[in-house]
């Protein structure tokens, strides 16, 4: 697949559809106990590991952002579409939201204390996961937990219509979390945990927590 045409359309897509999804996304995790949970988990450790930045990679608009800043992280966004950013600095003003794309992440080396990368890989095909990974393991300090939730499949679907009616044009990958541990190792991270989600229904999802390796 065409790395320009990908990014392309799934920067498209979502400027498309950015106040739709926002409005569908803004109280989520008020109904979702165990991701809150496990975003807790994640402050925690960043905590732990000493503290510092933390970058929500596909942040989109920003709900998550700002809840790992109530739980006291110094958390800021990243999102691929400009409109998304819009409506994240506008639902959470005064925090930290900036665009950028996840294959070329401008941050500095070991800049970050903790990432998040919830449910913004599932755009990612699998050609391009590693460089993806490799950004991840050069933004994050030695040690630093990552944090990635994903669909649980094995399968690709295009998807073409969403949130409000506006039409998309993005392919959604679903993965096990063995394939993904796998691609971690390699990039430098050690898996720690795996949570599975959601797994009576039709579009059951899976966490995996993951620490930077110090000697990668």
């Amino acid at each position: 697949m065409d790395t320009d045409r990908w990014l392309t359309d799934t920067r498209t897509s979502y400027d498309a559809v950015a106040a739709g999804y926002a409005e569908r996304l803004r109280d989520s995790l008020a109904r979702e106990p165990y991701l809150r949970a496990a975003l807790a988990l994640f402050a925690d450790s960043v905590r732990a590991a000493g503290g510092g930045p933390v970058a929500d990679v596909g942040c989109g608009p920003g709900h998550v952002t700002a809840h790992l800043r109530g739980l006291g992280a110094d958390a800021f966004g990243v999102d691929l579409s400009p409109a998304m950013i819009d409506v994240a600095r506008h639902d959470h003003p005064g925090l930290r939201f900036e665009v950028g794309s996840m294959t070329e992440l401008d941050l500095p080396d070991t800049s970050v204390a903790g990432l998040l990368a919830f449910w913004s890989l599932i755009h990612v095909p699998d050609t391009a996961v590693p460089t993806v990974l490799g950004h991840f393991r050069r933004v994050l300090r030695p040690g630093g937990p990552l944090l990635i939730g994903f669909h649980l499949g094995d399968a690709t679907r295009l998807k073409t219509q969403g949130y409000g009616g506006h039409p998309m044009h993005v392919h959604i990958h679903y993965r096990r979390p063995e394939r993904l541990t796998a691609w971690l190792d390699t990039a430098g991270f050690t898996v720690e945990a795996q949570l599975l989600l959601d797994l009576d229904t039709s579009l059951p999802g899976a966490l995996l927590f993951a620490r930077r390796r110090s000697d990668a």
